[in-house]
């Protein structure tokens, strides 16, 4: 990989402030860092600002009809992006975050539709890795979170796997070195009245399933 002067060495478990910082005053400027989540590096933008939103779709080169996830850092950053969230799944995600899964919500009616592709919900991550979770809090507001690869190719658990287009179109990379990897959050839809799993990840979803039916039973 091309070593570009982008690109700064971050402590995985104990990130210094004053990167953070940085990463966070270019976020609030409108500007795109790719950042370790989980299990995969991210590129991480101000979910409010519809002018990096549509900077992420052409690093990517994602298709604009599909809709992009928010990372949260705590379960009072969840008003800024989602609607009206029923008592049994706020309780659901109580069990399950931080952690693997990203819940599909009705969206916040203020969000860009260029967020939501226009579909009315928006899918949200509480973070747990320790980088993403300074950053989303120094940041103060709601991130994205989608996978820092081109669209259609496999999301990257170092950043030596980045496609270069991505890491040259950047403002900033934040390399904590190798992540676990594996095949990214459990998607599952909480919009109706029963969760449905829309993508199998990190989390088993008949994990999820059981710990929905063993609330609303009682």
């Amino acid at each position: 990989m091309k070593r570009i002067g982008n690109l700064i060495a971050v402590d995985a478990r104990q990130p210094a402030p004053d990167i953070i910082e940085r990463a966070a005053g270019l976020i609030r400027q409108g500007g795109v860092v790719v950042i370790p989540t989980t299990g995969l590096y991210g590129l991480a933008a101000d979910a409010g600002n519809p002018e990096a939103l549509a900077r992420i779709f052409r690093i990517k080169g994602r298709d604009p009809g599909k809709p992009i996830l928010v990372l949260i850092d705590r379960m009072e950053m969840l008003d800024q992006v989602a609607g009206e969230i029923a008592s049994p799944v706020l309780q659901l995600m109580g069990r399950f975050w931080p952690g693997g899964v990203t819940f599909v919500v009705p969206a916040h009616p203020g969000l860009s539709p260029i967020l939501t592709s226009g579909s009315g919900t928006i899918g949200v991550r509480r973070v747990r890795h320790p980088v993403a979770t300074a950053l989303v809090r120094a940041a103060g507001r709601p991130l994205t979170g989608t996978s820092a690869n081109l669209s259609g190719d496999s999301g990257c658990a170092i950043v030596e796997d980045i496609d270069p287009s991505i890491l040259e179109a950047v403002d900033l990379v934040l390399d904590a070195g190798l992540l676990v990897g594996g095949p990214g959050s459990t998607v599952v839809d909480v919009t109706g009245t029963v969760p449905v799993i829309l993508r199998e990840g990190a989390v088993p979803g008949a994990q999820v399933l059981g710990a929905f039916a063993q609330i609303v039973g009682g």
